[in-house]
């Protein structure tokens, strides 16, 4: 497998920002396009509030319990005609200035929305880039931006043939799935085949058959790993951080802990990692909203892993709220509105644990929650996994205990901080033992 080598993109001079003020329009309706689950809605709707402006969500949510899903407009995801119809006869009544996805599962979906009203909008085409690492690899190869060498693996094929003159280690995973679900690292024939097997159970009911049939073969590449939060508009690509991720990702699985910022790599190399995501983002089409890419930088070399069309996952955003002196939602809905606020950031060092699951079972309590927030840093400490959940591990588990956020002067102070915090708790987990019915004999 070859390596692609990376062109920087052309220039387009310097970036324009306009005045942080306050957003009127005749139209002042943004459509959220989101699962009814997502726990992204509740920070898009408090910067709705923030900004003055109504925040419409469009979600399969009938029943849910919270007021906006509830009362937004219905739609079923399966069935994009009608769901399309539903959003155009509601934007008929009452005009969206833009349309914003929360998550994967939305984005593609909310690009042909919005192309079907008239609005700005990502092309369903790069917007779908954003969610199949098989098709993604293989544009920003085309394109010059620097990716693993990559293998695309048929489960309806025997393996050993597909996978015959790799480079080990390789890393297999789903082309679909996100937050380190079904990510394997791989250093042989055995291991290839025990993952595949793994990663076919996780994408068996996937509704799309060729996500139900594809995983990624792609080279392993060492070195550190940093995750970069920007947005788009207008074709303009904004950085807003580069988020270092100081903790070891070697496989066999790629459980992310911390993310720090501002970031300690070199200027110089910060510099190629923003050029790196701009021309990405060039080579898939996208031109508007939220982009959060992961990278890999081996000595002076950055390679591009993801680019999603969305912001970062879990509760991870509010890391940025001290620098960005706003949430992170305030900035994409303002641009989705078509008036994108001044970045005006301070210098502020800051960051966020994604707390480890230390085995799978059933949660039953979690002791030092006080001492772990009564350390000196520490802004916060949010549980997410509930007693009685079950936990999972990587590579089946898509989700944290919770999350613990910290400031400081400096990223070597948050990163002690975050450790420290994280030291106080304690999870205490009973194995998981499922029920089986009594048979007499």
């Amino acid at each position: 497998m070859k390596r692609a080598e990376s062109r920087p993109p052309a220039s387009s001079g310097a970036l324009r920002f306009a005045p942080d003020i306050s957003l009127t329009s005749d139209t002042s309706r943004l459509l959220l396009l989101s699962p009814p689950q997502s726990y992204r809605i509740a920070a898009y709707l408090d910067a709705a509030r923030e900004l003055g402006i109504e925040l419409v969500v469009a979600s399969d949510g009938k029943h849910s319990l919270t007021h906006e899903v509830a009362n937004g407009i219905h739609i079923d995801f399966t069935k994009r005609e009608r769901s399309i119809d539903s959003v155009c006869s509601a934007h008929a009544e009452a005009p969206f200035a833009g349309i914003v996805a929360t998550d994967d599962a939305t984005v593609e979906l909310a690009a042909v929305m919005a192309e079907a009203l008239g609005l700005a909008h990502n092309s369903p085409e790069s917007a779908r880039l954003t969610r199949r690492k098989d098709l993604a690899r293989q544009r920003l190869a085309d394109a010059g931006v620097a990716v693993p060498g990559f293998r695309v693996i048929s489960l309806e094929k025997p393996l050993a043939p597909q996978i015959a003159g790799l480079n080990w280690p390789q890393v297999f995973k789903p082309v679909s799935l996100s937050a380190s679900t079904g990510v394997i690292r791989v250093d042989g024939l055995r291991a290839a085949l025990a993952a595949t097997d793994i990663i076919a159970e996780l994408i068996a009911s996937l509704p799309d058959r060729d996500e139900r049939q594809t995983i990624l073969a792609e080279e392993y590449i060492p070195g550190e790993e940093v995750a970069v939060e920007g947005f788009l508009h207008r074709g303009e690509y904004r950085p807003i951080t580069i988020f270092d991720k100081p903790d070891p990702l070697t496989g066999p699985y790629f459980e992310e802990t911390c993310y720090i910022t501002p970031s300690r790599l070199p200027t110089a190399t910060q510099q190629v990692i923003a050029r790196t995501v701009a021309a990405a983002c060039a080579a898939y089409g996208l031109v508007q909203g939220p982009v959060h890419a992961e990278l890999r930088v081996d000595n002076e070399q950055v390679w591009m892993l993801e680019v999603a069309g969305r912001t970062i996952g879990g509760e991870c955003s509010r890391a940025l709220d001290a620098g960005l002196q706003g949430s992170l939602e305030k900035h994409v809905l303002a641009s989705a509105f078509g008036m994108p606020l001044a970045l005006n950031t301070r210098d502020a060092a800051a960051g966020v644990m994604m707390i480890p699951t230390p085995k799978a079972g059933m949660l039953r309590h979690v002791d030092g929650v006080q001492s772990a927030r009564a350390v000196a840093g520490i802004t916060d400490l949010r549980l997410s996994a509930r007693v009685g959940h079950q936990l999972e591990m990587l590579p089946k588990a898509s989700s944290y205990l919770g999350f613990i956020f910290a400031e400081a002067e400096t990223p070597e102070q948050v990163l002690c901080a975050l450790r420290q915090s994280h030291a106080e708790l304690t999870f205490i987990i009973d194995p998981f033992i499922p029920l089986r019915l009594a048979v007499d004999n």
